[in-house]
């Protein structure tokens, strides 16, 4: 969500992202940052992000652990994921060398106007928007009928062979995953799980964050909340950049060169009740070097309807949010203009329930 940041009505950019950053140029106007209403603009390195091994959690401890971190940050840094640092640093290379083929092959998967999948910038869609600094490549994973695969690159030659390994591999871990945190509530395993329904939704998203020449005034992706259930990104391995708001504090996430950044979205916000949380998070620039990091959203079945689960509400803890289909729209529909998308879902009073 993006607070209180304002742009002028000025709407034509002459030059992309990576054509500023490369001459140096002064942001102009869609790109700065006004205003924040969440948190100090100073970070703190003072609070530890968790750090969970996934191959341990079928141990109480290590899922104490977990029920403890998405409860109080809603992140961790996962390791024992089965996924090696090698292998991770090839899916790096592989997002770097499609970012750094010339810009009119690259503008052959560009995404529509309209569209989010694809290569490109931000979607305008507010006056009163402002731009990140970035471009970005999108992909539809699954449903696999789902797949746009004139949009998945063909250089490198292996990027759609390699990106169809790694989406199984992480949609294997967020479905695990999924059942762990309900084992942690003491709820049935697919109490999370069920609601996504048979052909939940995965998306890629492959970032690439161009030096900048005003940090101070410009971000690499305003402050929001993801729309996902569960979020599992792969940082730069040398460049720092995402931050998370803990205690009204903007917190970096450290780079662990074999760790996998998993963060919840509003969705399992809602899922739970409110137990766990939907980290706020921003992406900073910087003006010495570029950075990327590629990242995995899963989301329900746009039709399929979602709520906090049964066991979850009592009369200490009453329901806290309404039963919502689509709430991907509604979360970006939100963030563009400057809302809390989970404050509209929000059961204020007895009547709203159902």
């Amino acid at each position: 969500m993006a607070g209180n940041l304002l742009v002028s009505e000025e709407k034509s950019v002459p030059k992309s992202v990576k054509e500023m950053s490369k001459d140096g140029d002064e942001p102009p106007s869609h790109y700065i940052v006004n205003g924040n209403s969440f948190g100090s603009e100073t970070s703190s390195a003072q609070i530890p992000i968790p750090i969970i091994d996934v191959s341990l959690l079928s141990s109480e401890e290590e899922l104490e652990k977990l029920r403890s971190a998405l409860s109080t940050t809603g992140c961790f840094q996962a390791i024992g994921h089965g996924m090696s640092g090698s292998y991770l640093d090839k899916i790096r290379q592989l997002s770097k060398q499609f970012f750094e083929l010339p810009e009119e092959e690259k503008q052959k998967y560009a995404r529509a106007v309209n569209e989010s999948e694809g290569y490109g910038n931000d979607r305008v869609v507010s006056d009163k928007q402002v731009l990140d600094w970035s471009y970005r490549l999108t992909l539809r994973l699954f449903p696999e009928t789902k797949r746009r695969l004139s949009l998945w690159p063909k250089i490198p030659t292996d990027f759609s062979q390699t990106l169809e390994e790694f989406s199984t591999k992480v949609k294997s871990m967020m479905e695990y995953l999924l059942r762990c945190m309900a084992r942690s509530l003491n709820l049935e395993e697919g109490s999370f799980v069920d609601q996504f329904g048979e052909q939940p939704l995965m998306l890629a998203r492959f970032n690439f964050y161009p030096r900048c020449s005003r940090p101070d005034l410009v971000l690499g992706v305003k402050p929001h909340t993801d729309r996902s259930g569960i979020t599992v990104l792969l940082q730069d391995k040398e460049v720092e950049g995402l931050q998370v708001l803990i205690d009204d504090s903007w917190v970096n996430v450290p780079t662990i060169p074999d760790a996998l950044v998993v963060n919840l979205g509003d969705q399992m916000q809602i899922m739970s009740n409110g137990i766990f949380k939907s980290i706020m998070h921003r992406v900073v620039t910087n003006t010495e070097k570029l950075r990327m990091s590629v990242a995995m959203f899963n989301e329900p079945e746009p039709v399929k309807e979602i709520g906090p689960v049964e066991g979850l509400i009592d009369e200490s803890r009453p329901r806290l949010y309404r039963n919502v289909k689509n709430y991907g729209d509604i979360n970006y529909k939100c963030y563009q203009e400057g809302k809390i998308a989970l404050e509209t879902v929000q059961i204020t009073n007895n009547s709203d329930q159902k």
